[in-house]
């Protein structure tokens, strides 16, 4: 990976120990595509100059990479250690390259350091040109065939990761058997192929219960699971199920991480789908509801509450169902301008979630404000339960994910080939 550089923002010094004004805050240039048009690339690049300018204010922490080819993935690893001189801690992170033409694809294994409190830096030790200065690093790479769609870890061993791409395959990987670089002529090697779709998606979910047993929704309209701990014949597994009743590609797949047996599906039919695996008949749904006007990009289940689930949709809107009052939804979020990507809960806060779109934002909700009184002011900015709207972006934001060791700490990827590592200011989460 060529020319790839980071830059980290945080609220009150650089890494040179410079202040941080409004003209050295990010020295990121973003090219946007000529195709959108002069008028386009003007507001989004004015967008961006706003952003930039008000970061010291709204945000604790904010680290970007410049990627060289765009990432579609991105995961926090669980593990955290701290620094040796115990000013910051090391966690990784799991993302993927989407290259053109016959270059090659990868797995990707970033570090990244996080102050664990707020640094004075001296500029007679610090060369942000350095290698070991960075903040992100890309530290394995391992050889994918095709652009990397998805990339989820196991939660029983988080070496172990799956992997969807551009053709039917669902790949596995343990990347503590891999090099850290490729040689040259290295080849796609995954540790197991799991073999059943016929085409390409995006959904991917390990259950938090069973190890080794894997979902994946592709455009094939089918639903597949696998326990990967079964025999593998020449490196490739079969399902153990498969599950047709979407009427239309499957976006998206999860488990329920309350209860062992639950998993959700949902997909273009605009149809979201609730499967128990206790049940007789165990491979058609318990629950099933036309959940939105358009196609359900994502879903995911509530890390505290056995009963709530998130959903998004091409029609721009979030919704909350109750799987106890699975007829309508609870509640529809209404902010994002365009279609809605990717959602995700905090893993330490029940009424936190957030959302990314196709709009070049990711919002955060607060469901403990919802139908709270506000001034007609403060409605001009949204409703009372939007908490924050990142605008780091400057492309489709793909794909977010809270850091399950600091609180309030989120990674997201988008088409503009940046990878950002982000925190909102503490005055805003505490409501001063």
């Amino acid at each position: 990976m060529e020319d790839e550089k980071d830059t980290n923002l945080e609220k009150k010094e650089d890494e040179t120990g410079d202040k941080i004004g409004e003209e050295t805050l990010v020295n990121i240039d973003i090219d946007i595509d000529d195709s959108r048009g002069e008028e386009f690339e003007r507001m989004v690049n004015e967008e961006y100059k706003i952003w930039k300018k008000e970061t010291p204010f709204l945000y604790d922490l904010v680290i970007s990479r410049v990627l060289e080819w765009p990432s579609l993935t991105v995961e926090w690893l669980p593990d955290q250690v701290e620094s040796p001189d115990g000013e910051y801690s090391v966690q990784k992170i799991i993302c993927g390259t989407h290259t053109l033409d016959d270059e090659p694809n990868y797995l990707i294994i970033a570090q990244v350091k996080l102050p664990l409190f707020e640094v004075e830096y001296d500029d007679s030790h610090v060369n942000e040109n350095e290698h070991s200065g960075r903040k992100i690093e890309f530290v394995q790479q391992i050889c994918h065939e095709g652009e990397v769609h998805r990339a989820r870890y196991m939660p029983q061993n988080s070496c172990v990761i799956a992997t969807k791409t551009i053709d039917s395959g669902v790949y596995v990987f343990d990347y503590g058997h891999h090099p850290m670089k490729p040689c040259p002529d290295e080849q796609f090697n995954p540790d197991l192929i799991l073999k059943g779709h016929e085409s390409d998606g995006f959904g991917l979910s390990w259950s938090k219960f069973k190890q080794g047993l894997l979902l994946s929704g592709s455009y094939d309209e089918k639903i597949c699971m696998w326990d990967i701990n079964g025999t593998p014949h020449d490196h490739a597994l079969d399902p153990m199920q498969i599950y047709k009743v979407h009427n239309g590609p499957v976006e998206d797949v999860a488990w329920s991480l309350k209860h062992d047996y639950l998993f959700g599906s949902c997909g273009d039919d605009k149809y979201l789908h609730i499967f128990d695996l206790r049940s007789p008949c165990f491979t058609k749904p318990i629950q099933t509801l036309m959940a939105h006007q358009n196609f359900i990009n994502c879903l995911a289940f509530n890390p505290f509450n056995e009963w709530i689930l998130a959903t998004g949709s091409v029609d721009n809107t979030v919704k909350l169902f109750d799987l106890r009052k699975f007829t309508s939804p609870l509640h529809t979020f209404n902010f994002h301008l365009n279609e809605v990507i990717q959602v995700g809960w905090s893993p330490q806060n029940e009424t936190i979630l957030a959302s990314s779109c196709a709009g070049r934002r990711l919002l955060v909700w607060d469901l403990s404000r919802i139908g709270e009184e506000q001034s007609s002011q403060d409605a001009e900015d949204g409703p009372p339960e939007l908490m924050f709207i990142h605008g780091g972006h400057t492309d489709r934001v793909v794909d977010l994910s809270w850091n399950p060791c600091e609180d309030w700490v989120i990674a997201s990827v988008a088409d503009d080939n940046i990878l950002q590592v982000w925190q909102m200011a503490d005055h805003i989460y505490n409501n001063e």
